[in-house]
């Protein structure tokens, strides 16, 4: 055993072949009672990198949060090459109060990294999460949903220009790639300044379970262990198809121009053509339909599930597809249905 193969945090260390269950303090309440966020870490008795895989930076979204649960509590990791850190809810006071930022100064925790041990209480408790838990790492997945009312298909946002990042994005295994280098303060554009190939993958909605889409995150996860030698047993898959969505490509939040209620006549993951009427909007008494047109061929990467909208309000995410991957995409999806 050599120091490097052991996992060490702020009060405590993991061996290689240990696993440990902690709630490790991050904050205090007003009354002075720890904060403590889940944390398992476990050191396989084989060297290899170390991975974070992190959810509920919002509180609201629980998708990942059964991803991250099911690969530390169901999956057989004795064979594991490497150290695996799993951060189920990393903001625990937005969880508790099933709300998207931390609740008392609404602060969003994912704008608040690599935080600060002397700033305020959002940045104080990301320093603690991320020094301990984060910036150890050569690689990680943050898992997301869309906000309240929206449903997001399966995706990884990625800062492609980045070749160990690409290599994750790509390991992963999604259909689409969004290539950003995220805002200032995420968590993925944090870790990947300190050297650490982050991404995000984005997967429906907040405040629910959604098992087709649990499942189709966990075998991305599988692949990036394959990719990086973390389960020898696994293989890296190919999607079948793959967009990686620039600055070059086309891309729109579709709005309301007028109020009421939403009839969506696609769902998330379907491709739509230019002029294809992608909702009506209609008052109370159905006598007034505004009709919203695709204004390029494209794929929904997300669209609203909250049928209620105020002018200016998001109805869809709207990215546009090269030729060649919209004839692949056509042939997909009139043999398979949609809902990635």
């Amino acid at each position: 055993m050599t120091d490097a193969d052991i996992f060490t945090y702020n009060g405590g260390r993991v061996d290689p072949g240990e696993r440990q269950n902690l709630r490790f303090v991050v904050s205090e309440t007003y009354l002075g009672d720890p904060v403590r966020i889940p944390v398992t870490i476990i050191n396989g008795e084989r060297p290899g990198p170390t991975a974070f895989l992190s959810a509920a930076a919002h509180g609201d979204e629980l998708n990942g949060i059964e991803v991250v649960r099911e690969v530390a509590y169901e999956w057989d990791l004795s064979e594991l090459c490497g150290t695996l850190i799993c951060l189920p809810v990393l903001n625990v006071p937005g969880f508790l109060a099933q709300q998207r930022y931390l609740p008392v100064y609404d602060r969003d925790l994912n704008r608040s990294f690599p935080g600060s041990a002397d700033s305020t209480s959002a940045k104080r408790m990301a320093a603690r999460i991320y020094t301990n838990f984060i910036e150890p790492c050569d690689v990680g997945l943050d898992f997301h949903t869309s906000t309240r009312g929206r449903t997001n298909m399966i995706h990884a946002r990625a800062d492609m220009g980045d070749p160990d990042v690409a290599r994750l994005a790509r390991a992963y295994g999604t259909n689409v790639i969004i290539d950003s280098q995220g805002a200032s303060g995420m968590l993925r554009t944090e870790a990947v300044t300190d050297d650490v190939a982050a991404i995000t993958v984005e997967m429906g909605e907040a405040h629910r379970f959604q098992r087709a889409l649990i499942d189709e995150a966990l075998a991305g996860v599988r692949s990036v262990f394959a990719e990086y030698g973390m389960l020898e047993a696994e293989q890296v898959r190919w999607p079948g198809w793959r967009t990686v969505i620039t600055e070059e490509r086309e891309k729109t939040w579709l709005r309301a121009d007028v109020g009421g209620m939403v009839d969506m006549h696609f769902e998330r993951g379907s491709l739509v053509h230019e002029g294809d009427t992608v909702c009506t909007i209609t008052n109370p008494f159905k006598d007034d339909n505004v009709l919203v047109e695709a204004p390029f061929t494209g794929l929904l990467v997300g669209i609203l599930e909250n049928p209620v909208v105020y002018p200016g309000n998001p109805l869809c995410h709207l990215v546009e597809l090269d030729r060649r991957t919209r004839r692949v995409v056509e042939m997909d999806q009139s043999s398979n249905s949609v809902g990635w």
